[in-house]
């Protein structure tokens, strides 16, 4: 043996001893991967715990490592790619039961059994309520009066607005939920507004929903909506950064009402009081269960870790911790303490009444009913067609216009503007019933040419928005460019004070939505732009264009 060897042996245990003391053990070990998709609503709690559960180093039955996997999703969205097979999670954990009874539904149809099998357990609880303007709520005759989607009705129906209380400086009253068909908020609104119009709590049938009266209530409710939208923390957002011009109430969960107030009273926000409004009605938890879906891909193992994460975030140090971070927890004997209490804007001794969750039938149905009653939206789409936008990019462009013409509804009016060097008005402002197939065949036929005018497009655009649009009518643009303006006669800040002065009232504005569509786009500039009216900027690419439409889409 040589010399170099024999120190080679004799060091080799120390290098052993030390690649296991540093946990390098750890990359020869098998793992049982638990996956999660779970409401975005509960990420600031559920995150760190994650990272918590896979530092402890937890054992299967079988030896391995469970490392849990999590990922936010919306509930809608999750609920459909696990139904159609797109994702294959261990765990779903939507933000509520609500939607349970309709992926059951449409999971059976398919594979003859319950997605989710029984009741699966709370992990945290938040309720669903109306979050509201302290001086409004006052105004309306809170705390000592109840409130509810009644007062709502009479608000949206008094052509008045708040001038029918006394406060004509408020304007109209502006409300805001999110999409039922991609947000739990948004399908809790429309059933509670079914049931507020049948006068039930429970046992809400197919027949309450083909009343005229129930129908005439919800379409009521929904006309004072400014836009709708795919995400509950996005209308938070907006209402407590814009204020009260901007949204008068809009449904929330009561956790991001105490998120709210602990950062004003911390001084992070300047803006009113917010209280949450428990309707008087009745409203649903948002109860964040944790279901273990029943699907071959799940295996036992994989099933048995699953419950040892489970466990491990209901126990009691795991639950005291959402406390502080406004949810209330899934265990009842844990003390509800601050920020729990009135200073943050909640009633701990609400909600008083619970709405039952309808079967999946009943609520397939109040989203189609929410389909012809809900508020229109006057849209004019502002597109780029400068020579830079040929070969592919043109090709998508035009694809998913084409398929964004196909979410809107008859009911919508829409126009469309392109733009280079000049400006071409492909459709004038007219309901889709009249004119989709026209304009879907004018689409297919766009050509490029020429250099980029995109402030002038968009004043143009906007000015004709606000001229022809119905005051009943969501009013929004959508604008798409991939470059830099080169052409236009007006410069951004007069596009921008032209923004910022028009004429109608804080939400009630007509909004912007931006598409920085590739590299050589201004993505500054559009966010300006679309960021002055209340709207959103979003980039995209030849790939992912027809996703950024539909996500659009979910604001009407």
């Amino acid at each position: 043996m040589t010399k170099r060897k024999a120190l080679y042996l004799l060091g080799l245990p120390l290098i052993v001893l030390t690649l296991v003391s540093c946990g390098v053990q750890n990359l020869f070990q098998s793992t049982t991967v638990v996956t999660i998709v779970y409401g975005s609503e509960k990420e600031g709690w559920l995150e760190p715990l994650v990272a918590e559960y896979n530092t402890a180093e937890h054992l299967a039955s079988d030896g391995t490592r469970i490392v849990i996997e999590a990922e936010a999703m919306g509930s809608v969205e999750s609920a459909e790619r696990i139904i159609s097979g797109d994702l294959q999670p261990t765990v779903w954990s939507p933000a509520s039961s609500i939607y349970i009874p309709v992926a059951n539904d449409e999971w059976r149809a398919v594979n003859g059994d319950d997605l989710v099998v029984g009741t699966p357990n709370d992990l945290v609880l938040s309720p669903v309520v109306i979050a509201m303007w302290d001086p409004m709520a006052r105004a309306l005759g809170w705390p000592e009066k109840e409130l509810g989607w009644s007062d709502i009705f009479e608000l949206s129906a008094a052509d008045e607005g708040w001038d029918a209380y006394g406060f004509p400086e408020w304007g109209e009253f502006k409300f805001g939920h999110t999409h039922p068909e991609f947000s739990n908020s948004g399908v809790t609104s429309v059933l509670a507004e079914a049931y507020a119009g049948a006068g039930k709590t429970a046992d809400l049938t197919s027949a309450d929903l083909q009343d005229p009266a129930v129908q005439d209530f919800m379409g009521q409710v929904e006309k004072s909506v400014i836009h709708y939208g795919r995400s509950t923390g996005f209308f938070a957002l907006q209402l407590f950064e814009r204020g009260p011009s901007y949204l008068s109430a809009t449904v929330l969960y009561e956790n991001l009402i105490v998120e709210q107030e602990t950062k004003r009273l911390a001084g992070e926000s300047f803006q009113l009081p917010v209280v949450a409004i428990y309707p008087k009605e009745g409203t649903f938890w948002s109860n964040h269960p944790y279901a273990v879906v029943n699907a071959p891909w799940v295996s036992d193992i994989e099933r048995e870790a699953a419950l040892d994460f489970e466990a491990f975030l209901l126990d009691r140090p795991q639950q005291e911790q959402a406390i502080q971070l406004g949810f209330r927890p899934a265990d009842p004997t844990i003390q509800l303490t601050s920020p729990l209490d009135q200073d943050h804007g909640i009633d701990i001794n609400q909600p008083s009444t619970i709405l039952e969750v309808p079967s999946g039938e009943v609520t397939s149905q109040a989203l189609e009913l929410w389909q012809e009653v809900k508020k229109p939206v006057d849209l004019v789409i502002v597109m780029d067609i400068s020579g830079s936008m040929s070969g592919n990019k043109i090709d998508a462009a035009q694809d998913s216009l084409s398929q964004f013409v196909d979410l809107l509804s008859d009911r919508d009016r829409v126009q469309v503007i392109l733009f280079s060097d000049q400006l071409y008005e492909m459709t004038p402002l007219n309901y889709l019933s009249d004119q989709r197939q026209q304009l879907q065949e004018q689409i297919s036929t766009i050509q490029v040419q020429g250099g980029t005018r995109l402030y002038d497009a968009v004043s143009v655009g906007y000015e004709q928005l606000l001229t022809n649009a119905d005051e009943d009518h969501i009013k929004a643009m959508v604008v798409l460019t991939d470059g830099q303006d080169t052409d236009s006669g007006m410069r951004l800040d007069e596009l921008s004070d032209q923004l910022a002065s028009n004429s109608s009232e804080g939400g009630n504005a007509p909004k912007i939505f931006t598409i920085a569509f590739g590299d050589t786009a201004d993505s500054e500039v559009l966010a300006t732009i679309s960021d002055t009216t209340g709207g959103r900027q979003f980039s995209s690419t030849v790939d992912n264009i027809s996703d950024i439409y539909a996500q659009i889409a979910t604001f009407f």
